[in-house]
């Protein structure tokens, strides 16, 4: 208790150098915990906006990773509606449900011919109301106010188009979408074209003209969507565009195209037996997902067409958020190694001074009868009061600037968002990164008093006692 009493002491004697030390290790983890707030409302934000889109966990069929997105009716689940009601009536997977819900996804040429453009598009079929209870989960409380599902409560031929893909079949006027660009080259000249050709051949394609393409008869921008049927044969059909969304990302949003399941069923398989593409399960809880999907697993292997299904983790399905992950890792690793560098030279410059400046004191308690190892323990104890200090000093410097950051109403636009989010640091929410960067700090700080302490505890005691 003595060495503490005097470790304190010590330190005291010399108030601007503790200061000046405990300042820069308080600086040094504020910038490490702050960066590491920053990092988890980032994985957060990732994290709640793909569950949204495609839940924790989805039933595929085992191959449709690899193959499906060149045939998917090949790699669909026949009897889906018996597997689904299975998920939801387990009394063991039951309580961890948030949303059960299939969907259907298949590539198509969507277009809007009175324009004359089309365009190879992705087709997404899906239960407009579950989809909308999916898009309302937010586990995390990140501020990502989507609006409701544009397709609830539509009639069965409507669609969703992606912003970018309105633009680019020109519907942006139709659909009333601001800060849309309009094409600078003239449009063709129908009449004088079709003069050019020999009359049968203008004849023949005045025939070929949709008539049905282009407005609806109540006015509504409408497109038609071609797909090829389980058969093989091509299939048409002519849906009203409900509205155009924003989806993120720029090469999804030029491709997507949403509809209800039922007509997605019907333009894919036609007069054959429904399939889907995928059940995707939403859970309540992130923590719950190893054991639901576990249990998933098991109910999927004892379904009859289980040998051909396979369950999919949420991360498996987004590489891009694992890859985000680990690369915010690595730079974290990073920050945190160069601040402990800082660290490690300021507090063994701090400690390097104190022994040269208490060079006699050192000799006057060896000859004393203090010996080495208590000499070493004393400095090294000041080298960890400084360590604590420091680290309770960062800690509340970070909180109260990740409040004031919090507050300011700064925005930003995060990877796989359509639009500006408040700029959030989520100190506290990572705590094994801040358990481990505070204690981190501490033993940096008290490691980097190993050195001078070995020193002083090496001084000779005639030479310590007569040092000027």
């Amino acid at each position: 208790m003595n060495e503490w009493s005097l470790a304190l002491r010590n330190l005291r004697r010399n108030r601007r150098r503790s200061l000046s030390t405990l300042i820069a290790l308080g600086l040094g983890l504020m910038a490490v915990l702050l960066f590491s707030g920053f990092k988890a409302n980032l994985i957060d934000t990732g994290l709640t906006t793909y569950v949204r889109a495609g839940g924790h966990l989805q039933v595929q069929h085992r191959d449709y990773a690899l193959f499906g997105s060149g045939n998917p009716t090949a790699y669909g689940i026949e009897h889906y509606e018996r597997l689904v009601r299975t998920i939801r009536s387990d009394p063991e997977l039951a309580p961890m449900l948030a949303v059960v819900t299939p969907s259907l996804r298949f590539g198509g040429l969507a277009g809007n011919f009175t324009a004359g453009i089309s365009r190879a598009v992705i087709g997404n079929g899906y239960v407009a109301p579950e989809v909308q209870l999916m898009r309302r989960w937010n586990e995390f409380g990140v501020p990502i106010a989507r609006p409701d599902f544009p397709l609830v409560g539509t009639a069965d031929d409507s669609a969703v188009l992606g912003e970018a893909l309105a633009r680019v079949l020109q519907l942006c006027a139709a659909l009333r979408i601001a800060d849309c660009p309009q094409p600078q080259i003239a449009p063709p000249a129908p009449a004088a074209a079709a003069a050019a050709l020999p009359d049968d051949i203008a004849a023949l394609a005045a025939q070929e003209q949709p008539a049905a393409s282009g407005p609806s008869a109540d006015g509504e921008p409408r497109v038609e969507l071609l797909a090829s049927t389980s058969r093989g044969t091509p299939n048409v059909a002519s849906l009203v565009v409900a509205a155009a969304e924003n989806q993120g990302f720029r090469e999804l949003d030029e491709i997507s195209v949403v509809l209800h399941l039922e007509q997605a069923q019907k333009l894919v398989f036609g007069r054959d037996a429904p399939k889907v593409t995928s059940i995707m399960v939403l859970l309540q809880r992130s923590a719950d997902r190893p054991r639901a999907y576990a249990r998933l697993r098991q109910l999927v292997a004892d379904d009859p067409e289980g040998a051909t299904l396979a369950v999919r983790d949420f991360e498996e399905l987004n590489p891009f958020y694992v890859q985000t992950e680990r690369m915010f890792d690595v730079i974290f690793g990073f920050i945190f190694v160069l601040i402990s560098s800082i660290v490690l030279f300021t507090v063994g410059n701090t400690m390097s001074a104190a022994v040269i400046e208490r060079t006699v004191e050192v000799g006057t308690i060896r000859a004393i009868g203090l010996r080495r190892g208590g000499v070493r323990r004393l400095f090294v104890i000041e080298g960890f009061i400084l360590g604590c200090t420091g680290a309770l000093v960062g800690l509340a410097a970070a909180v109260g600037a990740g409040e004031l950051i919090n507050m300011s109403g700064l925005t930003w636009l995060p990877p796989g968002s359509a639009e500006q989010l408040p700029l959030q640091l989520r100190v506290l929410r990572d705590v094994p990164a801040v358990a481990g960067s505070t204690l981190g700090l501490v033993l940096v700080a008290t490691a980097s008093a190993w050195w001078p302490a070995w020193r002083a505890a090496r001084l000779e005691i005639v030479n310590a006692l007569r040092h000027v």
